[in-house]
């Protein structure tokens, strides 16, 4: 049996979440993506952060009505690698 690696950036269960999320809406609000992911807002940016540094999500920060809004966005770069860690993932199922 071949087991493929596990990209280590998204075999975090947050991280996960926050790309499954995105590969279905392509961009959502910060508040939209912890209430979701049940995340605190400490986490979730702290995980936010670290899939933006490898490139997998747009990070937006903007005003909305005086209030600071986060947007975040897949990159193709995340859909490849979201796309690939389920390939892999699969390499572990019994066929």
């Amino acid at each position: 049996m071949d087991f493929k690696e596990l990209d280590p950036i998204l075999h975090s269960q947050l991280r996960l979440a926050v790309i499954s999320l995105l590969i279905g809406v392509k961009e959502a609000e910060f508040t939209f993506i912890k209430e979701k992911t049940n995340a605190t807002a400490g986490n979730l940016s702290v995980q936010i952060n670290k899939l933006k540094e490898v490139g997998y999500i747009d990070v937006i920060k903007q005003f909305k009505d005086n209030y600071p809004q986060t947007i975040c966005k897949i990159t193709p770069a995340g859909i490849k690698a979201f796309e690939n860690y389920v390939k892999a993932l699969q390499s572990y199922l019994p066929k």
